[in-house]
């Protein structure tokens, strides 16, 4: 594997956030940038307005023009750019071999434009072996208080921790390593958060049983910390915080997310007849999460 961080680029704003945030990941690991654009030629009866001469033009530009202004924002970092052809879904889960890690673009669920509206950006994300992040980026006017900035900014707090969310009665080593990585390489603290079901009667509407739920609370906040307790030597300038507590995991990912720098979840490397699979944990935080999120592939 090469020491690399890649960036795909598909023109929207989100794909431009998404550089400059590989860029600056780029620069925490101290490893180049390759810059990505994937040009999959249009059928003129969709794009009868673009000819195909005009259409690989503006693909070719695309990249170059982005090196360019990341050039000028990161002197210092090595930056290199490449046109591709073929599908995105085909060819980035390919190229993302020979690379620590693929960042990507997302709308989140509104607009057209992004690598996670349709159908590709989830392939990519299913298909990919390694890690890969996806950056959504937010207008101004998302961030009160703020004054505006040139071109898109991204969505989640820089300064903020990093929130793992971590199954502790399956816990995987490849996922709890990233986040310690990337709490240690930020000088942030890490949030694990585990989750847990509630007994059944719960679901029915049955008095609950204090005590009961007590236990079970106790239970599970030793069941994270003895996942954790190897990690901790590991890693002794990361200030580790435990959330434990019942209910849905996607809700609570969803609200710790919230003022993170980063939210990583983890998704299991199953085939599906029809493709690879995200998981519905993954997928439901992919869509809603108000920070970038690593999705991290294990078996």
């Amino acid at each position: 594997m090469s020491r690399t961080v890649i960036a795909g680029l598909d023109g929207s704003r989100e794909s431009l956030a998404a550089a400059d945030w590989a860029a600056q990941e780029a620069k925490l690991r101290g490893v180049p940038l390759k810059l990505v654009n994937v040009w999959e030629s249009v059928p003129l009866v969709q794009a009868p307005f673009l000819s195909a001469e005009n259409e690989q033009h503006w693909a070719e530009q695309l990249p170059r023009e982005a090196g360019e202004e990341l050039r000028k924002a990161h002197p210092d970092l090595d930056i290199t750019v490449e046109q591709l052809t073929g599908r995105p879904a085909d060819v980035l889960p390919e190229l993302s071999k020979d690379a620590e890690l693929l960042v990507l673009g997302s709308s989140g669920l509104g607009g057209f434009t992004g690598f996670l509206v349709g159908s590709v950006g989830q392939a990519v994300v299913s298909r990919t072996e390694g890690p890969v992040i996806l950056v959504r980026a937010v207008s101004p006017v998302e961030q009160p208080g703020e004054e505006p900035q040139e071109g898109p900014a991204v969505q989640g707090d820089v300064r903020g921790p990093i929130v793992l969310g971590l199954d502790a009665n399956e816990p995987d080593d490849a996922l709890i390593q990233f986040a310690f990585d990337a709490a240690q390489r930020r000088a942030v603290p890490l949030r694990v958060v585990h989750s847990w079901n509630l007994p059944p009667y719960f679901a029915y509407g049955l008095p609950p049983d204090p005590q009961l739920n007590a236990e079970l609370g106790r239970i599970e906040t030793e069941k994270l910390a003895e996942v954790l307790e190897p990690w901790r030597p590991k890693y002794p300038s990361v200030e580790v915080i435990e959330q434990v507590e019942p209910g849905k995991a996607v809700e609570q990912l969803v609200t710790a997310s919230r003022g993170a720098s980063l939210l990583v979840v983890g998704r299991r490397m199953r085939r599906a007849p029809f493709g690879g699979r995200i998981g519905s944990v993954a997928h439901a935080v992919l869509h809603h999460a108000i920070a970038p999120v690593a999705v991290i592939p294990h078996q």
